[in-house]
């Protein structure tokens, strides 16, 4: 998927005070892309794509969404065809509902839910939680015309987290990973919502390579809608 002879676009990056929004913005800015770090429903709505980063507790990150007003925002851009990117936190909070500190909805454009990782061990040593640290992405499925386009299968990418996703259908799923004995959902797609729980910005040459897909994503998501 090439992303030469593309004109500029411009990326809105979701503002709600969770995230390493600046450093999302800077991987955009790196491969050419105007980005805004912002919570205007008007500038979301008018963005090319959408990118929903986040590291924290569920249950803060959707009471925020609900005070500035944007849940039905993301909704609409997801249901509207614009692409949708969830990052980490952002990723889970694409489900419909987090168990993380007991019961909490979320934005219900994948169904699913977040649940604890578990308890991950290598050999017979309990691994730390949160998970913080390289982990191999495997494929399982292709990823072609994707963020993971030209990314190779079993490339390493950077994680932070405790908690993992279950989607309801395995279909969504693009990617997974492991931590100990442990595989979960690393990556997941389904038309024009993209989302990954390793964070690309901190992921080195793959992580870029996953911005420098979006301008093409992008075009793909505009024919396929």
């Amino acid at each position: 998927m090439s992303s030469q002879n593309i004109p500029p676009i411009n990326i809105a990056i979701v503002d709600y005070g969770l995230g390493n929004l600046f450093s999302v913005k800077q991987a955009c800015e790196h491969v050419g892309m105007q980005a805004t770090v912002t919570a205007s429903r008007t500038t979301l709505l008018q963005a090319d794509a959408v990118l929903l980063p986040g590291v924290g507790a569920y249950g803060n990150a959707m009471t925020t969404l609900h005070k500035l007003d944007l849940v039905s925002v993301l909704q609409d851009i997801a249901a509207s065809g614009t692409p949708l990117i969830g990052i980490c936190l952002g990723m889970q909070l694409l489900m419909t509902e987090s168990h993380e500190f007991g019961y909490c909805r979320g934005l219900g454009i994948i169904e699913g839910s977040v649940a604890y990782f578990g308890s991950p061990v290598e050999g017979s040593c309990p691994l730390k939680i949160p998970h913080v640290g390289w982990s191999r992405l495997v494929a399982t499925r292709s990823w072609a015309n994707t963020l993971l386009d030209h990314v190779e299968d079993g490339a390493y990418m950077y994680f932070v987290h405790s908690y993992i996703l279950h989607p309801s259908d395995p279909g969504v799923i693009l990617a997974k990973s492991r931590y100990g004995q442990i595989e979960f959902c690393s990556s997941i797609w389904s038309k024009n919502v993209f989302a990954c729980q390793f964070h690309p910005e901190r992921s080195g040459l793959s992580g870029l390579q996953m911005y420098r897909n979006l301008p093409a994503f992008i075009q793909h998501t505009a024919r396929m809608s």
